[in-house]
């Protein structure tokens, strides 16, 4: 198939994407593949680190309150979408999927525009602004909470198919990578990570309670982020680092340590979620309260309600709490025997092959 890819903003619009194109080129079933984005967003150095053919559209996002900058982002959408409807025409998609953020938004309407099959994924239980938009004129919506099919009145478009990166992680196998930090390998693993741009609240609390760690029968690899690494590193010096925790500004790649770690603390983003979910990892969720609809919540609940993960909101986030958590939780096998299967459960380690069904069967019809 040819197949036009467009997702951009975050990394939560964009590592599904490329976890679905991948999986597309492990079953040779695309001939060509463009991913469609924004200059100025993170999609273009990710998607040309995977020597995927890009394409960028300027688009903008429009203002929670009336502002002149809405007129702006109306004369830019209409602009992109006519930009979009050449690309098509050019590329010649066989289908074309949305992963969310503005940019999908022109791309997906000017393919129905065009009359090709399209598809979007919405990763969240929250449903983002665009695929709302997109939602009455796409052939397919594909989703990955339950709790988000009742934001779409379109409900015979809706398929559950989980989110693609659940299945690009779900093979991996421990890989003793703990040891290039320092760390044992085989001893039980406490990862703390705020994103990957870290994040400033759980780092001051973890700071307070490194120290701590010393006595514990298990190690933490505390991971602050580039942003904030070197005030911490200033700060962590007046205090003495136990041997069994290591602290680091950044993690490339990394799904691979997953299998290795016991326990994860950190935000509750759907790309984390799918990679937890698809490996069973039991989780502390803190979820972010800066995003919109508070969807990092409702994404932490949704797991909690099962019995998967446990939460602390960041209101309630104090040094003890967190500690006394995390302890208990890793010393308390039956919990976390219990969290590893119910995160399994939910875990859809065939959530690529999902979508591509829905792909191929629209492609099908056309034909």
């Amino acid at each position: 198939m040819r197949i036009i890819v467009s997702g951009g903003g975050t990394g939560g619009h964009i590592y599904p994407a490329l976890a679905l194109i991948k999986r597309l080129q492990e079953r040779n079933l695309v001939e060509e593949v463009l991913y469609v984005g924004t200059a100025e967003g993170l999609e273009q150095r990710i998607v040309a680190r995977e020597g995927i053919k890009f394409q960028a559209i300027k688009v903008q996002g429009f203002k929670r309150r009336l502002t002149w900058d809405n007129v702006k982002t109306i004369r830019l959408f209409l602009q992109s979408v006519y930009t979009a409807k050449k690309i098509v025409q050019e590329f010649k998609p066989d289908v074309v999927v949305g992963t969310g953020g503005y940019v999908c938004g022109a791309m997906v309407f000017a393919a129905h525009l065009k009359k090709v099959p399209t598809v979007i994924h919405e990763q969240n239980s929250v449903a983002g602004v665009t695929n709302k938009f997109l939602g009455r004129f796409v052939d397919k919506i594909a989703y990955v909470f339950p709790e988000v099919k009742a934001q779409f009145k379109e409900q015979k478009k809706l398929v559950f198919t989980g989110n693609p990166r659940a299945q690009e992680v779900a093979d991996l196998q421990p890989n003793q990578r703990l040891q290039d930090f320092n760390l044992e390998a085989g001893k039980p693993t406490v990862l703390i990570f705020g994103g990957s741009r870290g994040a400033a609240p759980i780092n001051q609390t973890v700071q307070a309670i490194l120290p701590r760690f010393q006595k514990c029968p298990y190690q933490v690899l505390f991971v602050t982020g580039q942003v904030h690494y070197q005030e911490i590193e200033q700060q962590l010096a007046a205090i003495t680092i136990p041997e069994n925790v290591q602290v680091i500004p950044y993690l490339e790649d990394m799904p691979t340590i997953l299998p290795d770690i016991t326990l994860i603390v950190g935000r509750s983003g759907a790309t984390s979620i799918a990679e937890l979910t698809a490996l069973g990892i039991p989780a502390i969720f803190i979820p972010s309260p800066y995003v919109t609809h508070n969807h990092q919540m409702k994404n932490a609940e949704s797991l909690v309600q099962e019995k998967a993960a446990l939460l602390i909101t960041e209101a309630e986030l104090t040094p003890t709490k967190l500690f006394n958590l995390i302890d208990q939780t890793v010393r308390d096998q039956s919990l976390l025997t219990q969290l590893q299967s119910n995160s399994r459960q939910m875990g859809v380690v065939d959530a690529s092959d999902r979508l591509i069904k829905v792909l191929t069967e629209l492609i099908s019809k056309v034909k």
